[in-house]
């Protein structure tokens, strides 16, 4: 087994490295790191990495996309800071879902403006209502000649506040057991209006996870996406890569904690002796250390797993469940090597703390990870499948 990673893989990581040390962190340098980050200023943050490719990871070459493997973005992601993570992965992963089952004439109409970083978009499933389960959405379309007339809520989507356009999933009807027969179809703000608003948060207070109203919201037919019934195919398609991506946003947060750890006891002196000597804190040390490289490891396998075509809903979703629990530890201990400045506003673990603890919710949560896990090993669903 080779665990070197590729020439271009290498290459890859430190253009990003330059990329975040000369563009994103002197334009988020000038904002509070705990208000959302203007509208403006999260567009050049998206057209910085549009630039990058980044926009388009998952596109194949021949539509205009970089036609990066897995394990490539992921090496890429893990070196961005929070906010460029957050914006980057809504806009991303809905220009993926965009793409799939779209016809050439909607690519070439709604894709360049979300490319470019021009337009801010992201997905719009969850409800207050229903969220690990997403055949039990309550937003209808209802057909009106050339349109859809769209009612309902989405919330917890990520960009919502400052979205130009919005892919959303909705209900045209329900099936014999109930369930909602969804539909994609993409609202652009301007044409067809709606409504948003920020959630205030624990965490990742720096990016946009917001909610959507939508009333007697007017949708042309012609943006309607793919055919009825395969939105779930579709994000489960693309849930599958973006779990081990979560994970490496938390190694990224983890190891920014264990770096400041590290150079503190080196620095702290107590008892006539720097704390680096001490058996306790090198003890603190070694659990974040390994909590990173396992993390790191797992995450770095899931999307290799990707990449070769394996069935990997299980790696998946271990990679996630597992290091977001191991890394969030880690935080937490390298915050007890710092003592009380540890829980100081001013050093900024608190906020690491705070961001990491954001990442169990989206993409499904450790509950429902864990039953996807249970369901691969047993190959008997513990839930609706």
């Amino acid at each position: 087994m080779d665990f070197e990673l590729t020439d271009e893989q290498r290459i890859a990581q430190d253009a990003t490295r330059r990329m975040v040390s000369q563009e994103i962190e002197p334009l988020i340098a000038g904002y509070d790191p705990d208000q959302p980050l203007p509208k403006d200023a999260t567009r050049q943050l998206i057209q910085i990495l549009a630039k990058q490719g980044l926009t388009t990871a998952r596109l194949p070459e021949e539509a205009g996309g970089s036609a990066l493997s897995a394990l490539t973005v992921g090496l890429i992601l893990e070196q961005l800071p929070p906010v460029a993570q957050w914006a980057l992965g809504a806009q991303e992963v809905t220009i993926a879902r965009i793409y799939r089952g779209s016809t050439p004439e909607q690519r070439a109409r709604i894709l360049p403006d979300l490319i470019a970083g021009n337009k801010i978009t992201c997905t719009g499933t969850t409800e207050p209502d229903a969220g690990s389960d997403p055949r039990s959405i309550r937003t209808t379309a209802v057909e009106d000649g050339d349109h859809y007339i769209v009612n309902g809520t989405k919330m917890w989507v990520t960009n919502a506040s400052v979205c130009d356009v919005m892919m959303v999933t909705t209900s045209v009807g329900r099936d014999e057991n109930g369930l909602s027969r969804m539909m994609r179809i993409v609202i652009d703000k301007e044409e067809s209006p709606f409504t948003t608003r920020k959630i205030p948060t624990l965490g990742l207070k720096s990016g946009h996870l917001g909610e959507a109203t939508f009333v007697d919201c007017r949708v042309p037919k012609r943006n309607v996406l793919g055919e009825t019934g395969d939105a779930s195919r579709v994000l489960t398609e693309t849930w599958i890569a973006n779990r081990p991506f979560m994970g490496l946003y938390a190694v990224h947060l983890a190891q920014k904690a264990y770096d400041a750890a590290l150079a503190f006891a080196g620095e702290r002196v107590q008892f006539g002796r720097k704390i680096a000597g001490f058996q306790l804190v090198q003890e603190l040390l070694a659990n974040i250390a390994t909590a990173i490289t396992s993390s790191r490891l797992l995450c770095y396998y899931a999307l290799s797993c990707i990449d070769r075509g394996e069935r990997s809903n299980q790696i998946s979703a271990m990679a996630k469940r597992y290091s977001l629990a191991a890394c969030q530890r880690a935080i937490s201990e390298a915050m007890e090597v710092h003592g009380a400045m540890g829980i100081s506003t001013e050093l900024g673990l608190e906020r690491l703390y705070r961001d990491a603890r954001m990442l169990p919710i989206p993409d499904g949560t450790n509950q429902i990870l864990t039953l996807i896990e249970g369901r691969e090993i047993t190959g008997i669903p513990a839930y609706r499948a």
